[in-house]
């Protein structure tokens, strides 16, 4: 069983649902073997969608799999609370967000203005820091486009027994330090986790697709999902600290450069989609350190963003913290739905399942300008309803739509010049 990445293009369509749209032109592209978990457009122009899909290898035992395209438009929206999804896509090279952890000032800033805030971990995962605020829930990215898709509900709990699967090291010290790291967390959080030593059975290579996102491959994965399904009955939650390979030179390059995309998160995603598609249960990663000499790399003084991969060895504390209160999956009649959903928040240009979703729920999205990355997608030429489509210039301004949204007052009333009330003959 194997998961990597592949390019296809989608021609322009002007009508009709552009979901239904994509999942055919995907079909189209797949062979019977092959399964989609992640669909990203990276560019649009007018001949039409540049596309980039992660697959996963099909075996007979998962039939059981839903489509990513499958669709439920939800009949009303909740108004008893306002509840934000906030998405900072991985491996894109975003301006705030795009590092280690950068966007957890811009998630507890969105907290503040809202009842619930629904993020993902490449928002808040800081290597021994997560400030996701206590409203705050923490999802792997492809539940939440399934929530926005209508698939799913979440179900929010008191806390999760997690299960840290540790891929075996050659330098006995790192092993030590993972479970050192957990231990600490078992202290510190009061969390309840086990770790469970592989003997490195899935290979993981980082590369980057011609769009210059981090994807990658993963290969043997069969070797994880037989001991996720044989332990899965007694936790609620999956950590993994496994190896992911790339080029030695990287490692010292992603520090002293402010352009590269960080090289691993981007693998990261693949593999915890795959996990959360075929067995419904939260689950984030952290790349174990290869050698104590890229552990010794000395990287002086850093960009801030960049900061908390240097003073970590094993990455770890974040996302035993995250896990520790991650919502279940549960049933879209059940727990917090798409019809609980009130508005998005996106960095410019990005556009995959959970825009789309947006897009037809007719839920609200604020677009950031301030968070560059390299997507080139005009969200502006999708057909979107009026006022949907909010574009605001930082997460300061976007603070400051949510409140509007939740008081019902239309942003033009509060903007000048104020045009004439229009008048249909």
């Amino acid at each position: 069983m194997k998961l990597y990445e592949k390019e296809i293009f989608i021609p322009a369509k002007n009508k009709g649902s552009l979901i239904k749209y994509f999942s055919e032109q995907v079909n189209k592209n797949l062979s019977p073997t092959e399964v989609p978990i992640r669909f990203v457009v990276t560019k649009t122009d007018v001949n039409g969608y540049c596309c980039e899909l992660g697959i996963l290898s099909k075996e007979s035992n998962l039939e059981h799999l839903k489509s990513i395209f499958n669709f439920r438009k939800r009949s009303y929206e909740d108004t008893n609370k306002f509840n934000v999804v906030l998405l900072i896509p991985t491996g894109i090279g975003a301006e705030i967000g795009g590092n280690c952890g950068d966007g957890n000032a811009v998630a507890r800033l969105i907290a503040s203005s809202c009842d619930t805030l629904i993020t993902h971990p490449n928002v808040v995962n800081a290597s021994d820091i997560n400030e996701l605020p206590d409203n705050g829930l923490y999802v792997e990215g492809s539940i939440i486009s399934r929530l926005l898709m209508g698939q799913i509900g979440l179900q929010q709990v008191r806390a999760n027994r997690i299960l840290m699967l540790m891929d075996k090291h050659f330098d006995k010290f790192f092993n030590d330090e993972i479970v050192n790291a957990v231990s600490s967390a078992r202290v510190t959080l009061g969390i309840s986790c086990d770790v469970y030593e592989m003997n490195k059975i899935i290979d993981s290579k980082s590369k980057y697709s011609k769009s210059g996102r981090c994807v990658g491959t993963i290969k043997n994965l069969e070797n994880l999902f037989s001991i996720i399904e044989k332990y899965k009955d007694n936790y609620d939650a999956i950590g993994l600290s496994t190896f992911i390979n790339v080029p030695k030179h990287y490692h010292k390059d992603y520090f002293s450069s402010d352009e590269m995309v960080n090289p691993w998160g981007g693998v990261e995603a693949m593999l915890t989609h795959s996990i959360a598609e075929v067995f419904k249960i939260p689950c984030a990663h952290s790349p174990m350190m290869n050698s104590r000499e890229v552990m010794n790399i000395e990287t002086g003084i850093v960009d801030p963003r960049k900061s908390p991969e240097t003073s970590s060895i094993t990455y770890l504390h974040c996302i035993l913290k995250g896990l520790h209160k991650s919502p279940q999956i549960v049933s879209y009649e059940k727990g917090l739905n798409v019809e609980k959903i009130s508005c998005i928040i996106i960095p410019k240009n990005c556009l995959g399942l959970p825009i789309l979703a947006a897009l037809k729920q007719g839920i609200p999205v604020i677009v950031v300008k301030e968070n560059k990355n390299i997507m080139e997608n005009n969200l502006e030429l999708l057909p979107w309803n009026k006022n949907q489509l909010i574009v605001v210039n930082n997460y300061l301004e976007a603070v400051g739509v949510i409140h509007a949204l939740k008081s019902g007052v239309s942003l033009e009333s509060v903007k000048r010049p104020l045009d004439y009330t229009k008048i249909i003959k």
